[in-house]
């Protein structure tokens, strides 16, 4: 049950429900004693149903034993309320919920006599899997295997001296005592199956969030290594220009937040043009386009994102104090694609057409983007690239780069180079 849907119960409910929470607790602390107080209240809410049953046909006995936790609980949640007792609630709630239906069972003659009343001990095992995890309710449950062992020994002797009830409360209370129970397995059964959705949800939306979803996939139902090799591929690097001068004079968060919003523009571009992030290292991004899913466009998409790059930088600066500019350098090639990492998964590109993107960006000027010789010819007339001519880029020697300025006009039949 998510914050919203505690906050629509009654405030009265809601106060209950709250009694014993700290703000240290993990959200599971705080939800586990939750469900607990509020149980506890139902089932004593309930306890009257009992009591006026057994007291109308003079069974004083077997009207005490819920008569006992009707007012016990409200006692224990008021210590409760008072002192930082949770452990000792929980296992005075749970001990109460085993013994007292046995007790209760015992009272009216065995197991046919009470309606199986027993069956609320049940509870007692299915909560503390709740309350305190699987392993611990052990014991819980070895408890009630007792129980129910011993009442099913001296069952005989309980029912030659029980007392007379009608036949109709008998079955009434049959029905009541099944469906109750039933309704309560349903219901803790329920969460853990929701509980371990949703978990599988986060964990799929994390794993996602590292991995594309054919690596993931893949990933998942493999144990060995993962590693493809791409013969062609566009990789595009980009730098915010002079980032390191500029957030030095920021407040760390506004720095994070300046990245993140620029990020995570950048992000989108990158869905809706097909394309993979790879990773960002401080101010720098990177992504590329035909892995791990090959696609005959791969450099045209990067080229389309590289040209929209730069306007959704100015939408994410638009209230700093001054404008960013971004490099941004693409070449084109074969790479290799793989998984590294055990604890910690990264997804990453390697080889000599990743080396020469990273210096296509850091060779190339603020505001624009660098691309090879390579990338020139794969965009083809579709684009306008102007010539830069021959520059030196280091551990490559001279290299003939171009500027990619924009789209070609429709219509044109070749892209210009001036």
């Amino acid at each position: 049950m998510n914050a919203d849907r505690w906050e629509r119960l009654p405030p009265p409910l809601l106060r209950v429900a709250d009694i014993g929470s700290a703000e240290g607790d993990s959200e599971q602390v705080r939800l586990r004693k939750r469900v607990l107080n509020l149980a506890a209240v139902f089932m004593a809410a309930l306890s009257p149903v009992w009591i006026v049953t057994y007291l109308l046909l003079g069974l004083w006995v077997s009207a005490a034993i819920p008569l006992g936790f009707l007012l016990a609980t409200p006692v224990l949640l008021w210590v409760y309320s008072r002192n930082p007792i949770y452990r000792w609630f929980r296992s005075a709630e749970l001990a109460m919920m085993l013994v007292l239906p046995f007790a209760l069972q015992w009272s009216l003659g065995g197991f046919a006599n009470s309606s199986m009343v027993a069956l609320w001990a049940l509870t007692s095992p299915l909560g503390a899997v709740f309350f305190i995890g699987a392993r611990r309710a052990t014991p819980w449950l070895a408890a009630f295997a007792v129980l129910a062992v011993f009442s099913g020994l001296i069952d005989p002797v309980l029912s030659e001296s029980a007392p007379e009830i009608p036949e109709a409360v008998i079955v009434t209370f049959f029905v009541l005592n099944l469906l109750a129970v039933a309704a309560t397995v349903f219901l803790l059964v329920q969460y853990s199956v929701r509980a371990r959705e949703a978990e599988h949800d986060r964990s799929e939306r994390l794993l996602l969030n590292v991995l594309p979803e054919s690596v993931a996939h893949r990933l998942k139902h493999s144990d060995g290594v993962i590693a493809d090799a791409y013969p062609e591929a566009t990789v595009l690097f980009a730098d915010i220009v002079d980032f390191t001068p500029l957030s030095e004079g920021m407040e760390p968060g506004d720095v994070v937040a300046l990245l993140d919003r620029v990020f995570t523009g950048w992000d989108r571009l990158a869905a809706a043009h097909g394309l993979e992030k790879i990773k960002t290292i401080g101010d720098e991004y990177m992504v590329v386009g035909g892995v791990p899913d090959p696609r005959p466009d791969h450099t045209r998409a990067i080229a389309g994102m590289a040209l929209e790059m730069s306007a959704e930088l100015e939408k994410c600066s638009a209230d700093g104090a001054a404008p960013l500019r971004a490099r941004i350098g693409i070449d084109t090639g074969p790479v290799v694609a793989g998984v590294i990492g055990r604890s910690k998964f990264i997804y990453d590109l390697w080889g000599d057409t990743v080396n020469t993107a990273s210096r296509m960006e850091s060779s190339g000027e603020p505001g624009r983007i660098q691309v090879t010789e390579r990338t020139r010819e794969r965009l083809g007339n579709g684009y306008r690239l102007r010539p830069r001519g021959e520059i030196e880029v280091k551990g490559k020697g001279l290299m003939t780069t171009y500027f990619l300025e924009g789209a070609a006009a429709r219509g044109s039949g070749e892209a210009p180079r001036n």
